[in-house]
């Protein structure tokens, strides 16, 4: 092999992630394969190592794409899938966890039926109150931060979104408890966004027969922007609740 070669075949060759390079702070996200949980993820990667939550292969390839990163894939409406794959990761210390994965509940309380209701609480609600539980202790070495991504429905509800309100509500209840309960050792955020552009604002529109103009709505990079600012925020204080809504008021 030539000198010419060798320097050229160094120059194309993407250099392999290490242990070197891994950031101090790690962060654990939901739903991080797309729209907000996305957005949050590539803002925190700028000095986090993150754990890309997804429910498919979509989030090994995520983190191939972020500076630090690694999957962890499971369908949160399987506990004990999730409980399994948190035990793979051993995961032994976390400065944030950020809730961002949700599904979409926008039909009328009397037509949802049983195993609707269920799907929606058993993400929106129940995988993040198992998750917290299992990965609390790793949160706790650190003082960190915990953010759930919640929604205008966790303050409101309305005709055709109700049982999607009725996950939200249960989440801010059940983050106001944490909050409290974990007063002095970890931080507890509640982040209330309004219509953001995403592919379950999509959804909604779609079968709303509305059509799609994602000017309308705030940008997911606006949301991991206040996220930022949660996780960042010095020591001596905490974001409790923060609600953003798109500027047209709309």
């Amino acid at each position: 092999m030539t000198s010419t070669t060798a320097h050229h075949e160094a120059t194309n060759t993407r250099p392999e992630k290490t242990t070197s390079t891994r950031p101090e702070k790690t962060a654990f996200i939901t739903g991080a394969t797309r729209g907000l949980g996305r957005a949050i993820a590539e803002e925190l990667s700028k000095d986090h190592h993150i754990i890309v939550g997804g429910s498919s292969q979509t989030a090994a390839e995520v983190a191939k794409e972020l500076p630090s990163a690694e999957p962890f894939i499971a369908d949160l409406t399987d506990l004990k899938k999730v409980q399994q794959e948190i035990a793979r990761l051993g995961v032994e210390s976390l400065d944030v966890i950020v809730h961002g994965a949700g599904v979409v509940a926008h039909k009328a309380t009397t037509e949802t039926s049983a195993p609707e209701w269920q799907k929606a609480f058993d993400v929106n609600f129940f995988a993040v109150a198992e998750l917290t539980r299992l990965l609390l202790p790793a949160l706790q070495k650190t003082g960190g931060t915990l953010v759930a991504i919640n929604s205008g429905a966790g303050n409101h509800s309305g005709v055709g979104y109700g049982p999607y309100a009725c996950t939200k509500h249960a989440l801010r209840a059940y983050t106001d408890a944490l909050r409290e309960e974990q007063r002095g050792r970890i931080r507890v955020t509640s982040i209330y966004p309004g219509k953001a552009d995403s592919d379950m604002q999509r959804e909604i529109q779609a079968s709303r027969g509305n059509e799609y103009d994602e000017t309308q709505f705030i940008k997911p990079e606006s949301i991991a922007q206040t996220v930022r600012l949660a996780v960042d925020l010095s020591e001596d204080a905490v974001i409790e609740e923060l609600v953003i809504r798109p500027s047209n008021g709309k």
